[in-house]
């Protein structure tokens, strides 16, 4: 994974800066907005680096958990990432629209085929890894909107050289825009949902404490609680309340087979608790010296 990484990131960032230098001589604003993608990209790229690093670290006693979530947090970044540079897109957009520039088509049409075919690259060497790791598939995203951003530049790019329509350019920006702002609000979606501790969306939590209170032996559950801490490191903590005549050990190995079994949940932690008491009766005396049952 960290080869991918690392060779995607090499990649990415020699190509951003090709892009960078022909937008800005040929005035295409479509080519400077791809650019800032792909820096957006390279900066995704770098953060999923070091932060792979940080999560193989073995767990401390101050971190019991390892640092699994660097992450989560690392992605997090990138969609944040993500979002401003559309907002930065954007402005400029609409500032071309209603103040037209001289764009050289050519040298922008050939960049942006060139930055399409650089994204694919990226994209199959992220392929197979982005399966595995929450902040992998976040780069991932981002190539994969920036290589609709290519194809966008190099639309503009033919209607800029055949067709001499120099708005075309900011409207590209602006899908371009959307495209960036859309990958990074997901990839914020799904990474604040673990940061706050959410229950992962794959998980019913209804249906998970029906399959608990329905094992044999259980007589009630609460204080259940279901998060995420990495991909695919999904925690389950729970109270069950023993049935009479049952041994929490057994009780407690069946609910965790169980769980196991239905949602694919390892890491379980489930805390036995001895049934009620019988409902006390109270009893008081008469006055000749009976007794008499209260309420």
């Amino acid at each position: 994974m960290k080869r991918s990484l690392s060779l995607a990131l090499f990649v990415t960032a020699t190509f951003m800066l090709v892009e960078a230098a022909v937008g800005y001589l040929s005035g295409s604003l479509a080519l400077m907005a791809d650019a800032g993608h792909m820096l957006a990209d390279a900066g995704a790229l770098a953060l999923a680096l070091v932060a792979q690093r940080f999560a193989e670290r073995p767990r401390t006693e101050r971190s019991t958990f390892g640092y699994r979530r660097a992450e989560v947090l690392a992605a997090f970044v990138n969609g944040m990432a993500l979002s401003g540079v559309a907002v930065l897109i954007l402005k400029e957009a609409l500032e071309r629209y209603f103040s037209p520039v001289d764009i050289h088509g050519r040298a922008m049409l050939i960049t942006a085929t060139a930055g399409l075919c650089v994204n694919l690259v990226v994209a199959a060497i992220l392929m197979r890894s982005q399966k595995d790791s929450v902040n992998v598939r976040a780069a991932f995203a981002h190539v994969l909107s920036d290589a609709l951003g290519s194809v966008a530049a190099i639309t503009a790019g033919l209607l800029v050289v055949f067709f001499d329509v120099t708005q075309a350019d900011p409207l590209v920006s602006s899908a371009i825009a959307v495209l960036v702002f859309w990958s990074g609000f997901r990839v914020l979606r799904e990474t604040a949902g673990i940061l706050l501790e959410a229950a992962p969306p794959n998980l019913d939590v209804g249906a998970i404490e029906l399959t608990i209170s329905e094992t044999p032996g259980v007589g009630g559950v609460h204080d259940l609680h279901v998060w995420r801490i990495s991909h695919r490191f999904d925690a389950l903590t729970a109270h069950v309340t023993l049935a009479r005549g049952s041994h929490g050990t057994e009780v407690c190995q069946a609910v965790a087979e169980r769980l196991k079994e239905h949602y694919g949940l390892s890491h379980v932690t489930i805390q036995p608790e001895a049934p009620p008491p019988d409902a006390v009766v109270r009893l008081r005396a008469s006055r000749d010296g009976g007794v008499i049952s209260g309420g």
